[in-house]
């Protein structure tokens, strides 16, 4: 089937042309028609990345009558970003037609929305805050519009919109005809569906809630600690990678994405702490491929309709499963390949089993690569690149004699070798003292009887570090610290405990003046690092509370909570995870303190809500 034979203006029809559009996808297919000849209401399912704009934006605008500069159609969408790419999609199709297409959002000037709107306006795309300032201000009626589309419904109300749009919806009248577009179906979204619709037409391109076909699941099991090393072996194995990161809050997502800009990553991050001109200076660069690594939040990273994204990493597991669907969405789009990666502790294989079910896939259990395999890589795609490269003889001519004194007495092997030398023993050096990352459940029972055992292990020196959670600090950073102060691999460093306001670590007996004349003094996200040896193990073990406990004692300093915290923890490798191994949160908890977010009726706000849970 073409677009031809859907049933558009030919104006419309032309537009498409012009983009190099033929053929419609299986949502298009079913909705177009139906939406251009029926007078009804109609709920369409399908992954983003599917066409879902196309889908109601085509028929929407051949069915608005041209030359009326009163709003007949209404699309309410989560974000800023995708309010943008909506009125950009709708400009295209409507390019042959005298139709006025406005978007409303917040983060700018609304007296300019609100003359655009004055001056005339057929289509309005708004984010539900500020179409509701603008009509509680008396710039904009309603009451004549005659579609209405909610886009991204189930993100909408994820995000707290859902007294926004009761609002918007109360509005315009009863005779209009309510498109509801999402990609999955949640209670809340079938209640807008219950109060707001007659007799939908229900099209379900796949299952509710089922994922995009085209896009991998896989999934590596590391310790906790290990999530950021990992992270950064995965973006080494795949070089070409131009990809998305998710973590759950704001100070994890600027943590990851400073740690890797560090790293010398092409990579920054997207949150809600960000100014609305800092949000659009990152997408610009995100779109334009100039930014290789977009680290965000569930809520911060809605709306972003990007092609070409190759990988989302998920740097943690989202608390709901529909957050899940949204992040892996964002690859594999308008038919291509993509891979969602999933790091995950020990005690969360539960979880991934969940989302099989809800989701209808399957996850490959995958293998965090070696160092051997990521320096075979990286050596290739250098390779590659260097082939490749296009030779400007008459550019480069006059410098070439210099060039070749510089090599004369290096045969061809010594050239490639000093070639690769120059550009990877840094890469080497890394990786050759790191040392296997993957885990498994045996390694965390197992994990628990060794650190039974180091309790009386004679070989063992516990040290004291003056930062802990309030500072920033967590396993994998003060882990990192220790790695690069001591140029010691990681597997050298035994357990490690974070507390609120100070750490501890074990190391070997050997290592210790080693540690304590690198470590000290180094530096954490601006904070001095101090470390002390807080005990080296008596002969024979002895009880857990004997052995030189007294200057630990002292340390804690009467924090009966972080007493305390030390044997709750024991076997977690890092304090601030109490609580997570569980199954997801209901979604009524995932939402709680959205209302807080919401004041002052901006959108970029929005971005705020979902990482306000800690």
């Amino acid at each position: 089937m073409t677009f031809k034979e859907l049933g558009l203006k030919s104006e419309v029809l032309k537009s498409l042309e012009e983009l190099g559009f033929e053929t419609p996808t299986p949502i298009q297919t079913e909705a177009i028609p139906h939406l251009l000849k029926e007078d009804s209401d109609f709920v369409g399912l399908a992954q983003t990345g599917t066409g879902k704009t196309a889908a109601f934006g085509l028929p929407l605008v051949s069915k608005v009558e041209e030359g009326i500069k009163i709003p007949q159609g209404l699309i309410i969408c989560p974000t800023r970003e995708l309010c943008l790419q909506i009125t950009k999609d709708l400009q295209n199709y409507a390019k042959h037609l005298n139709i006025s297409i406005v978007a409303v959002y917040g983060g700018t000037d609304i007296r300019r929305q609100m003359k655009d709107i004055k001056d005339g306006v057929a289509i309005i795309v708004a984010t539900p805050g500020r179409l509701v300032d603008i009509t509680d201000r008396k710039a904009l009626r309603l009451d004549e519009v005659k579609w209405v589309v909610l886009d991204e419904a189930d993100e909408m109300l994820n995000m707290g919109f859902k007294e926004d749009i009761d609002t918007i919806l109360d509005k315009t009248p009863e005779t209009k005809n309510v498109w509801l577009f999402s990609a999955t179906m949640p209670k809340e979204v079938a209640e807008i569906a219950r109060n707001y619709m007659s007799n939908p037409l229900e099209v379900s391109i796949g299952h509710k809630n089922q994922t995009n076909e085209n896009i991998e699941h896989i999934y590596f099991m590391v310790k906790e600690r290990d999530r950021y090393a990992a992270t950064k072996r995965l973006i080494d194995f795949n070089p070409s990678i131009y990809g998305l990161i998710f973590c759950r809050t704001r100070n994890e997502t600027a943590m990851v994405a400073e740690k890797l800009e560090k790293d010398g990553y092409n990579a920054a991050p997207l949150h809600g702490d960000l100014s609305q001109a800092q949000r659009d200076s990152v997408m610009k660069r995100f779109r334009e491929r100039s930014l290789q690594l977009l680290v965000a939040t569930d809520v911060a990273a809605r709306g972003i309709d990007v092609s070409d994204i190759t990988h989302v990493i998920n740097y943690n597991l989202p608390d709901d499963i529909e957050n899940y669907t949204h992040r892996s969405g964002r690859t594999a789009r308008a038919g291509k390949k993509g891979e969602s990666l999933v790091l995950i502790n020990t005690r969360e294989m539960g979880k991934i089993k969940h989302i099989e079910r809800v989701i209808r896939t399957t996850f490959t259990a995958g293998r965090v690569p070696d160092a051997k395999e990521i320096c075979e890589v990286q050596l290739m795609q250098l390779a590659d690149k260097v082939i490749s490269a296009e030779v400007k003889e008459d550019d480069i001519q006059e410098f070439l004699p210099i060039i070749m004194r510089e090599f004369e007495g290096l045969s061809k092997e010594d050239v490639v070798k000093k070639f690769v030398s120059a550009e990877f023993n840094r890469f080497f050096d890394y990786y050759e003292r790191s040392g296997n990352l993957n885990a498994s459940k045996e390694d965390e029972r197992g994990g628990r009887e060794r650190r039974d055992r180091d309790d009386f292990d004679n070989n063992k020196t516990r040290f004291f570090v003056n930062l802990g959670r309030r500072d920033g600090l967590n396993p994998g950073g003060l882990l990192r610290v220790l790695c690069d102060s001591t140029g010691l691999r990681s597997d050298k460093i035994g357990r490690i405990d974070i507390m609120a306001s100070f750490s501890f670590f074990e190391a070997d007996n050997e290592l210790v003046d080693q540690i304590l004349t690198k470590a000290n003094g180094t530096e954490y996200e601006g904070h001095q690092v101090s470390v002390e040896v807080t005990r080296k193990r008596k002969e024979g073990g002895g009880s857990r509370n004997g052995g030189g406990r007294r200057s630990e004692g002292r340390s804690f300093g009467g924090n009966r909570s972080d007493r305390g915290g030390e044997r709750r923890r024991e076997g977690d490798r890092g304090g601030d995870r109490g609580g997570r191994s569980g199954g997801f949160k209901g979604r009524s908890d995932s939402r709680s303190g959205r209302n807080d977010s919401r004041s002052g009726r901006n959108d970029s706000r929005s971005g705020r809500s979902g990482d306000r849970r800690r």
